[in-house]
């Protein structure tokens, strides 16, 4: 098995394989370039984009600066929307579904490394993927930790360190995040009362 194939199975591996680290460097390039370009250039930024991640939707718009480790490992569904200075650690798959929107200084951490410090020193890293459902709105300087899975609809409030499942239709905010409470039918009827009266 590969170091690569062991990245991506979520098993230990060591990011200094040659391979990885040109992958690494390939998509770095390409980060520069899309960092790069006017705010207004849209068809520029989803040419780049599109070269870059492993799948997107359609209307995808993510605003620079965004960083991220390899790109293929990134899917993002239709309409997704990222403010500034989105941060994906991509080791393993970061799946975000359709109409989703992120805060400025959003951070997906699905990297990690090992708890023993000498298993640590020896350069030994893995990762855990990241799931987040459609309809999601997740606030600027939240950190989603690997292995989260955050349902559709749910609302993260900004500042959050998201380290735990999410389920869907919720509020959730902190340090640990936490369902504060469920999006409910009245929320549903006050807020298209609200559009229609604007």
């Amino acid at each position: 098995m590969t170091e690569k194939e062991r990245m991506l199975s979520g098993k230990l591996y060591f990011a200094s394989d040659e391979e990885l680290k040109k992958e690494y460097h390939e998509a770095k390039r390409k980060i520069r370039l899309f960092n790069q370009t006017d705010i207004e250039d849209y068809e520029k930024r989803s040419k780049l984009l599109n070269d870059l991640l492993g799948s997107m939707g359609k209307g995808v718009n993510i605003l620079p600066p965004f960083y991220c480790d390899y790109g293929y490992n990134i899917h993002v569904g239709d309409y997704f929307f990222a403010n500034h200075g989105l941060m994906m650690l991509d080791v393993c798959q970061i799946v975000i579904g359709d109409e989703v929107m992120l805060g400025p200084n959003v951070s997906f951490y699905p990297a990690t490394h090992p708890i023993d410090a000498k298993v640590r020193s020896s350069g030994l890293e893995y990762g855990k993927d990241i799931h987040i459902g459609h309809h999601v709105w997740i606030g600027g300087n939240t950190v989603i930790q690997g292995g989260v899975t955050i349902g559709d609809r749910s609302i993260i409030g900004a500042g959050s360190i998201v380290t735990k499942d999410i389920p869907s239709d919720v509020i959730a905010a902190g340090n640990p995040c936490k369902v504060i409470r469920k999006i409910t039918e009245k929320d549903q009827e006050e807020w298209a009362k609200k559009a229609q009266n604007r």
